[in-house]
């Protein structure tokens, strides 16, 4: 908008451009469409043309960019970070009097991503991690290397979250509080087994502060398309998995509850009942948890239970479309040569399992008769309207002869 007086103004393509010539009156309402401003043409003459990625530092407010074009050039180097003057996102030429400036970076090839944090932006190249800092003039920003041979699987891959910084790796999972360590991840084989590489830059991290969580969304290795994810609970250094696909995350915080998008165009609450209503359907959300295989001693010996205390309750379940009550599904699986192989199979012979289905809350004891070598122990739901909470199970177990 040019020529402003009044109600009275023209409308151009650029800022301070040539007004639009337009016919007819135009009297009454007028609408004019918001668009973004492209730096290159808002700025000075050195203001970047390319950038790989892009944050505006909150408190010390710069906007600084990460790969991008050196002053004078339209050659895109992708270790270079260049930022604006303080409080000026137009001006990008270094002055006496000013804050703009630049940074070469040397370890790695390419910056791939940078998290914010309170004292620090993290930012990560191919192969290593550096701490940027705002220092003041005349240096403005400094970097300093805090770790080497690191990885990080794409732009979108590293999220912050009570005051650490997570990412997924090429192989690996990783947290930086002021040191980078490597997180001890139970699930680590299945999932980088079964993960499309080629699609690494899909790869995309979001947190889920109510409940203490990083999720990340990843492709599986047979998809192009974001199909899974897994979770890491920072607080109970607990790992989850499950089939999922979401194009977008957004965190609880400007509104109530996590939302997500899907490839179905469209927009969905996380943490919202005990449901699905993608696409306006209602289906149940299928949920299980499976213990590892257990034994007794060094697993010389078989094992007999006769009793389990499920320590299970069925709090917030509503009512199911054929009325009855909420329900899950309790089994144990007795493996017989607890790993060695039987016949050509090459596997331990899992016995049909004993199961037991619990509608009853707190219900207080389950008699049975499994035996078996190393067991486990799984309970599994997939009912419209349930949702339940597994406390603290125990089995009776004693020893039952050896072989």
């Amino acid at each position: 908008m040019v020529n402003s007086t009044g109600g009275t103004f023209n409308v151009s393509t650029t800022i301070a451009g040539t007004p639009i010539t337009t016919s007819g009156g135009q009297s009454g309402t007028q609408r004019i469409s918001q668009r973004g401003i492209d730096l290159a043409d808002a700025g000075d003459d050195d203001t970047p043309i390319f950038q790989n990625f892009l944050i505006v530092s909150d408190t010390s407010r710069f906007v600084l960019v990460f790969g991008t074009n050196d002053y004078g050039s339209t050659v895109l180097n992708p270790m270079l970070i260049r930022w604006s003057d303080q409080e000026d996102p137009f001006t990008w030429a270094p002055q006496a009097t000013n804050q703009a400036g630049s940074l070469q970076l040397s370890h790695g090839s390419s910056i791939i991503t940078a998290v914010q944090s309170r004292q620090e932006i993290v930012v990560f190249t191919d192969s290593s991690i550096y701490s940027l800092q705002y220092v003041g003039p005349p240096f403005v920003w400094t970097a300093q290397l805090i770790a080497d041979n690191v990885s990080v699987v794409g732009p979108n891959a590293a999220v912050i979250a009570s005051g650490a910084v997570y990412w997924m790796g090429v192989d690996k999972f990783y947290k930086y509080d002021g040191r980078v360590q490597t997180l001890n991840c139970d699930l680590r084989r299945y999932i980088f087994s079964d993960f499309n590489a080629l699609q690494a830059q899909q790869v995309y991290a979001g947190t889920n502060e109510g409940f203490n969580e990083i999720w990340w969304f990843y492709c599986s290795a047979n998809s192009t398309a974001i199909d899974k994810y897994v979770i890491y609970n920072y607080v109970e250094n607990v790992w989850s998995y499950g089939n999922m696909g979401r194009t977008a995350w957004l965190d609880s915080g400007l509104l109530p509850l996590p939302v997500a998008a899907t490839y179905d165009n469209e927009l969905v609450q996380h943490e919202d009942g005990v449901d699905s209503y993608v696409l306006g359907v209602q289906t149940a959300l299928p949920a299980y948890i499976s213990s590892s295989e257990f034994d007794i001693g060094d697993g010389h010996n078989f094992g007999y239970v006769w009793r389990i205390l499920p320590d299970l309750t069925f709090e917030n379940s509503s009512s199911t479309p054929s009325g009855s009550a909420a329900a899950v599904a309790m089994t144990l699986y007795p493996l017989q040569n607890s790993g060695s192989g039987t016949g050509n199979s090459g596997s331990a012979s899992i016995t049909k399992g004993a199961t037991y289905n619990i509608t009853e809350e707190y219900t207080g004891q389950i008699y049975t008769r499994v035996r078996g070598r190393q067991m486990i122990f799984k309970i599994a739901s997939d009912q419209i309207g349930t949702t339940w909470q597994l406390g603290a199970p125990r089995l009776d177990i004693r020893a039952d002869g050896r072989r």
